[in-house]
């Protein structure tokens, strides 16, 4: 296996294990909902079985940087939220409300996305601007995605941890998608 594919699977186990231990202790619902995408994306990266093999650590790190996006995002949100609205209904709406969305959070989210970014540039998977663009849009736009899902469809019916895992795969396949014209 060549070293430049062991950073992938470095993201994969070590960074949410890290993240979450800062935080709180985790459970296994947690760790899976956060890095259950990220593990299942380091098997054909491994194999070279895929005509997406250029993108897939990029589809990693993103994962990493939509979740890390997501939890500043929250975190700042709640704490520092000045006037917060439901993104489906632009409704006003009180700080920690499932798809509530406010400025100090989305930049909160922005500066999340960024510092994953830098930890992929300084580990080599974001070698451009372009490719650094790619991860910030890609978590900026997932992490939308999971406000409209938190907003609508998660009340009674998905846990976080289970949201999580949807904003995760939908980090990745933006990743993807835009990562495929720039790598």
């Amino acid at each position: 296996m060549p070293p430049k594919n062991r950073v992938p699977f470095v993201h994969a186990c070590v960074w949410p294990l890290c993240s979450h231990l800062c935080v709180s202790p985790p459970g296994p619902e947690n760790v899976w909902g956060s890095a259950g995408v990220p593990l299942l994306l380091t098997f054909p990266l491994y194999l070279n079985s895929t005509p997406l093999h250029p993108v897939l650590p990029l589809a990693i790190l993103g994962t990493f940087a939509t979740k890390l996006s997501d939890t500043f995002a929250s975190e700042i949100g709640k704490a520092y939220g000045k006037t917060t609205f439901l993104i489906t209904t632009f409704r006003r709406v009180p700080p920690g409300t499932e798809g509530a969305v406010s400025l100090e959070g989305t930049v909160g989210g922005i500066l999340g996305a960024l510092v994953m970014t830098l930890c992929g540039a300084v580990l080599g998977t974001v070698t451009s601007y372009k490719v650094a663009g790619v991860v910030m849009l890609s978590a900026f736009l997932a992490t939308s995605v999971e406000s409209v899902i938190g907003a609508t469809v998660q009340e009674g019916r998905l846990s976080n941890e289970m949201v999580n895992f949807i904003m995760c795969v939908i980090g990745a396949g933006f990743n993807i998608y835009f990562g495929r014209k720039v790598v």
